[in-house]
This record gives structure tokens, C-alpha cells and sequence, in this order.
């Protein structure tokens, strides 16, 4: 069974983006340095070995498909990426011969066909904090990576802000640091019943 986890890279001090957003700066100013661990080959090679499939929120796909292209993020590995959106993706907008699934039916709909897809592997949420406050809420994750950035943005969008779980008990699995990075791999610890 495939195993689904939450990963985002974010600001010392919680932000998934910059303020003040802008079509140009889609991350805001200076929020490029949260994808700093990205030249770190090694990491992504490991990353990519057992992924399956990849969900992502609309607005991350809005944002990203310029450098991800046909392929997606997991680039020559060509993992399938369902993209949970309200509406459909505007004519031109999808790359020809793209990795891509558009899923209009909601978070859960998109997680079940990842799943499907990956066969197995590993399902990866990526982006935004939205999506993944969803999954955290609906606890539809077995782990949550962090990829913690040397940087204070003061404001921005929050990763965790508004977040009403209650408790949620994570056992540490992995912290590995580089200059670029923390990264951070916690398992969801479920109650026992």
C-alpha cells in the first residue's frame, strides 16, 4: 500500500510563500531561497526513487508548470501529477504529452487516483499550505517532510496558521541539514483503538 506524504519546503519562521505576491514573484520576494535544497541532486535522486504519483493544489501547478514542462516535478522520471482545481485549466495552459490529470471532485478523489497510479510507491502532496492543511485536518497523511529554509520572512502565507487538529503526534524519521536546508521527515503517529 502506498504511503501519502505531505511535502513543502518553507521559511524558519512557518511561510510557504513571501509577502506581497505577485504574478512575477509568485512566491513573493526573495521566497526563490525556499528552493534553495533543490541543487542538492543526491536528496532529489533519493526523493525520487519510490515515488509513485504527486497531488497538487491548482495554484502550485498555476505557478510551476513554466520549469516543470511536460514532465512534471519529478522531471525525466515523468511521475503522474493530480492536480485538485474547481475549474478546468485554460486551452494551451497543459503541456502536450504532460503528466497531468485535472481532478474537479475533490482532495480525496485526487488522493485515490494517485494512489492507484503510483502502484504502490510513495504519493507525494506538494503544495500549497491550503492542500496540505486539508490533508493534515482529514488525516489522509502517514508522513509529513519539511524542508526548512535559513530565512525569517515575517509574513507571508502561513503553513500552519489556522490549522484546528488538536493534537497531532509525530515520530521524527529523518533531519538532515545542508546550507540551503533542514530537512525534516516526520511520521503521523494514529491512535491506537
Amino acid at each position: 500500500m502506498s504511503r501519502t506524504v505531505f511535502d513543502i519546503s518553507l521559511s524558519l519562521d512557518g511561510f510557504v510563500t513571501a509577502a506581497p505576491q505577485t504574478a512575477e514573484e509568485p512566491l513573493g520576494p526573495g521566497g526563490d531561497q525556499l528552493h534553495g535544497w533543490l541543487v542538492d541532486r543526491d536528496y532529489l535522486e533519493r526523493a525520487v526513487a519510490d515515488l509513485g504519483a504527486v497531488v497538487a493544489g491548482r495554484t502550485t501547478y498555476d505557478h510551476s508548470i513554466a520549469s516543470w514542462g511536460a514532465d512534471g516535478p519529478s522531471g525525466d522520471a515523468r511521475r503522474p501529477v493530480f492536480v485538485v482545481t474547481h475549474e478546468a485549466p485554460p486551452p494551451g495552459s497543459v503541456p502536450e504529452g504532460g503528466v497531468y490529470t485535472f481532478v474537479s471532485d475533490g482532495l480525496e478523489s485526487a488522493l485515490d487516483q494517485a494512489r492507484a497510479a503510483a502502484d504502490g510507491h510513495t504519493v507525494t502532496v506538494m503544495g500549497g499550505a491550503d492542500l496540505g492543511r486539508q490533508c493534515l485536518a482529514a488525516g489522509l497523511v502517514d508522513e509529513v517532510s519539511l524542508h526548512v529554509a535559513p530565512v525569517l520572512f515575517g509574513r507571508g502565507s502561513p503553513m500552519f496558521a489556522g490549522l484546528d487538529v488538536g493534537h497531532v503526534q509525530l515520530e521524527l524519521l529523518e533531519a538532515a541539514g545542508t546550507r540551503e536546508t533542514v530537512h525534516l521527515r516526520y511520521r503521523v503517529v494514529r491512535p491506537a483503538h
